[in-house]
């Protein structure tokens, strides 16, 4: 095998830092500024902010249009006439980016691993928001072990987010840390007004990781982004097929329609659970396959 055909292969297993660092290109033509998901509040109207870094200004004369909400009664009382207070809204706005690098993630049959394309999708989201002038923090979770980086400013920080997503630990199959506890880790970490983007298959997804998505909503603007290869939505058909994780092997035949059939709905069921969760929720919600190109994807 000829040196050139050993690099195009790893690049399809494995993430470099230099791979993601190319990325700061292509992502300054993606813009997320527009993005900002009502969400349903505390106080029980739609908020396009979600707390984020409103601080106040001044108030002034109550002009025709202005949120009655925003009515400073002292001022008023105090002058007789209505006040209200303008708020300026923080220019710097912290994203947090979760990604998945679980050992079912470590996985393609064409295209790249589940893993790179997380990466990648995480770089470019890095950059992004550095191009935007907002804080890049980020969370990486494996089978047995979870570790945050607190949102902070520039070229510095993405840099850094970069370098746990490469120099991670290699994921085992001995699974201690479940989707769940992510979750609720990303809850305690993820401070109110962020914006919060979770790269991963979601294996494991159950009642309580849902509660913990709940929480995460009602405070931050949350991006579900699914990524899959295109064997785990649907089987080839017509033969015998070994599947192996290197300790233990599976064979299906792909002769029998119904078994075909079970998958992919199994797959399906799952999809439509995350698209309905983050309908219900008002959460965003991208899909990604390992042979998508991730650019076009997040445009």
């Amino acid at each position: 095998m000829s040196e050139q055909s050993t690099v195009v292969i790893n690049e399809r297993v494995f993430v470099s830092l230099k791979n993601l660092i190319d990325l700061a290109k292509p992502a300054s033509s993606l813009n997320f500024k527009r993005l900002s998901i009502r969400s349903q509040q505390s106080g029980g109207y739609v908020s396009p902010v979600k707390g984020r870094g409103m601080d106040f200004e001044e108030s002034r004369i109550y002009q025709a249009g202005d949120d009655i909400r925003s009515i400073d009664w002292r001022v008023t009382a105090r002058t007789g006439k209505t006040h209200t207070k303008v708020f300026r809204e923080e220019r710097e706005r912290p994203v947090f980016i979760s990604v998945d690098n679980r050992i079912a993630m470590h996985f393609a049959t064409r295209g790249v691993f589940k893993s790179v394309l997380a990466a990648k999708l995480a770089g470019l989201l890095a950059w992004a928001a550095q191009h935007q002038g907002d804080r890049i923090g980020g969370q990486l979770f494996s089978n047995g072990q979870c570790c945050e980086l607190k949102p902070q400013n520039g070229r510095h920080a993405v840099l850094r987010f970069l370098n746990m997503l490469v120099h991670k630990d290699e994921p085992t199959q001995t699974a201690t840390i479940t989707l769940e506890r992510v979750l609720a880790r990303l809850v305690q970490h993820a401070h109110p007004g962020s914006l919060v983007y979770i790269i991963s298959d979601f294996r494991g997804m159950n009642d309580a990781a849902e509660l913990h998505l709940t929480k995460l909503s009602q405070h931050c603007d949350v991006v579900l982004v699914f990524v899959y290869d295109a064997l785990e939505q649907d089987l080839p058909t017509k033969g015998h097929y070994r599947f192996t994780d290197g300790s233990r092997d599976v064979v299906i035949d792909t002769n029998d329609t119904q078994c075909l059939a079970n998958y992919h709905e199994h797959f399906e069921h799952r999809q439509q659970q995350l698209e309905q969760l983050a309908k219900k929720r008002r959460m965003s919600f991208i899909q990604c396959s390992t042979t998508d190109d991730p650019v076009q994807r997040l445009r």
